[in-house]
């Protein structure tokens, strides 16, 4: 969805990536855009040190076709984090061509040596035709070193669609079930180990609670064995992968999104719950007190505890709950596909001059 409307600011865009046989796997979305082509190239072997020493061969077999289409292109938008985008990122510094890269995890995160480049490389060349932008916000700009370098937000939702989830007014009806969701890639540190040992806090309250745990992840068997241990059979559900629309419906199902996370860059997921309307319990990390601010709660402490007493309160407060999921749609509308768009068009025509939207 952000390669589409990206592909509006150029005359023709080519994605140059990995690619492997399709698997239909839940969850895929078939890329398209304005004049959108892909180049495909081969799936780097392994993981972790196996696939950092693998990409030399790598490398190697896939080198020309990287060159052919640095050569051919204008310019160059490479994602990081990543060893891929990585290593498009500095062929196209070799080159001279201008650069577009977007680090779209934590910025603030610099545990690895990785981590640590990537930092250097956006305070070292970010400027001139050079456009350094990072996933996240506040109000400090992301770099101290380099003030070029400025704070982007992500998006999945274009804006018919956000309008489309804002239509039906939320409230807490009595008697009705409760639903709690948290979506994400279901990893250790995401948080979903903390919403499922909340849940036993919240059942004297609301005996017919109910968790939507969506994502799929490694961490997905030890959560059902969690779940399991505590005696929540019939309160969580896990749905696994899932694709964009069916994320959408279980969203305007829940009455509170969930999302005690411990890093972040700028989660989508977040807007998209906010577009439909529910309140936001989550931790303090990254960009997530910017997102969130009144539409929901922040953790003080990110403990099953304290997430349990923000849902309770949050959900024994029927007049306090209207206003925050009032205030969490108007919030998502400023975080559109259209304005995320508009927003990176704007810095580009800055430094390349005028893009294909400006020309049209």
């Amino acid at each position: 969805m952000q390669m589409s409307a990206l592909s509006e600011l150029f005359d023709a865009t080519a994605i140059v990536a990995p690619c492997s046989l399709p698997h239909n796997r839940p969850g895929e979305i078939a890329l398209s855009g304005r004049e959108l082509s892909v180049v495909p190239l081969t799936t780097p072997a392994g993981r972790g040190l196996r696939r950092k020493i693998g990409l030399v061969w790598w490398l190697f077999r896939n080198f020309p076709t990287l060159l052919r289409e640095a050569l051919k292109a204008d310019a160059a938008h490479t994602p990081i984090p990543g060893d891929v985008g990585t290593i498009g990122m500095l062929l196209a510094l070799s080159l001279g061509k201008p650069l577009f890269v977007r680090h779209c995890g934590d910025f603030s995160r610099r545990a690895t040596v990785a981590e640590f480049f990537w930092r250097w490389f956006m305070e070292t060349f970010g400027g001139g035709r050079n456009v350094m932008l990072a996933t996240g916000a506040a109000n400090e700009p992301p770099s101290k070193k380099n003030p070029s370098i400025s704070w982007i937000f992500s998006t999945s939702l274009a804006g018919r669609e956000m309008e489309a989830c804002s239509r039906a007014q939320r409230s807490l009806n009595a008697g009705r079930r409760r639903r709690l969701i948290i979506v994400c890639r279901q990893e250790k540190g995401k948080g979903a180990e903390t919403v499922i040992e909340a849940l036993p806090l919240l059942l004297d309250d609301f005996p017919a609670l109910e968790l939507d745990v969506v994502g799929d992840g490694s961490a997905l068997p030890e959560l059902k064995r969690l779940a399991n241990g505590l005696g929540l059979n019939g309160h969580v559900v896990f749905h696994g992968g899932v694709d964009h629309d069916s994320v959408m419906k279980l969203l305007q199902q829940a009455d509170l999104f969930l999302f005690p996370t411990r890093s972040e860059g700028f989660p989508k997921v977040v807007v998209e719950a906010m577009a439909c309307g529910l309140p936001v319990i989550t931790s303090k990390v990254s960009a997530l007190p910017w997102i969130v601010g009144d539409c929901g709660f922040l953790l003080e402490e990110n403990t099953p505890a304290a997430l349990a007493a923000a849902a309770r309160e949050c959900l024994k407060d029927p007049d306090r709950y209207r206003a925050m999921s009032e205030r969490a749609r108007l919030a998502a509308q400023e975080y559109s596909l259209e304005r995320w768009q508009d927003a990176i068009g704007r810095r580009l025509s800055r430094a390349w001059g005028p893009t294909r939207n400006d020309r049209t």
